[in-house]
């Protein structure tokens, strides 16, 4: 009966090959993803409480490197600023330049343009009702700064704690270093573009490139595990068929 034994070598060879190209093209899918990760985004800590519930205190966050230009309401962003503080800090877009923002109307709602902004992000006051401002103000924001509001405004020290101090309380876009894109710990993922602002002049931005970031490193790590256990798994494979031979015999 050996003489009906097959040869596997041509079987094989095109299976090693084929382990091989994937083990290859999972590296450069794999590191490429870190490389191209470590060059696009920026981890940061979140330090206080003001953007809760959005963002925790303590939260471990991935924010893209953007320039300031590229910023739309709505955005949550990383910014340095002296009259700040000069540390990184993070905010919520609220107005450009141009846009006059006030607070409130009858319903509680911020206003841009005279324009109400739906937030569901805000954490609700006492008694459970949910306000954009617990004061009253309003104020135009001069060409190239942002306006930029905490998401708990009960709490949060922002553009509103500075207009006495220069008049508007906004900030240089220039001042802004990253735009945050996802929430790595607690795993609350990626961090949704809020839709309130997508009426107004400029829209909203577009999601950043996390998802089809993880996406490569994953498919990349997939590849790599499964090329290098082809040959192990092909070599026990052969040895039980080996061995069917052999009782066949």
């Amino acid at each position: 009966m050996s003489g009906n034994i097959r040869t596997q070598g041509g079987h094989g060879r095109l299976g090693s090959a084929l382990s091989g190209l994937a083990v290859a093209v999972g590296c450069v899918l794999f590191l490429g993803g870190f490389v191209w990760g470590a060059l696009l985004y920026q981890p940061y800590s979140v330090p206080t409480d003001s953007m809760t519930p959005t963002l925790d205190v303590g939260s471990k966050i991935l924010a893209q490197r953007v320039d300031g230009d590229e910023v739309r309401r709505g955005d949550v962003v990383v910014f340095t600023d002296p009259l700040w503080g000069n540390s990184p800090m993070v905010k919520r877009v609220a107005a450009v330049g141009g846009d006059t923002v006030a607070c409130c109307d009858r319903d509680g709602r911020l206003t841009v343009g005279g324009t109400p902004v739906h937030e569901p992000y805000l954490r609700p006051g006492p008694g459970g009702r949910t306000v954009a401002s617990g004061q009253e103000f309003s104020v135009t924001v001069p060409e190239g700064n942002l306006f930029l509001l905490g998401d708990d405004r009960h709490t949060s020290l922002d553009s509103r704690t500075h207009i006495e101090d220069t008049g508007q309380g906004s900030v240089p876009r220039s001042t802004v270093v990253a735009r945050v894109d996802a929430v790595v710990w607690p795993a609350k993922g990626l961090l949704d573009r809020p839709t309130g602002f997508a009426g107004l002049p400029g829209g909203i931005s577009e999601p950043g490139p996390v998802r089809p970031l993880l996406t490569a490193i994953a498919v990349g790590a997939f590849l790599v595990l499964a090329g290098g256990a082809y040959g192990p798994v092909a070599r026990f494979l052969a040895g039980r068929a080996g061995e069917r031979e052999k009782v066949g015999t």
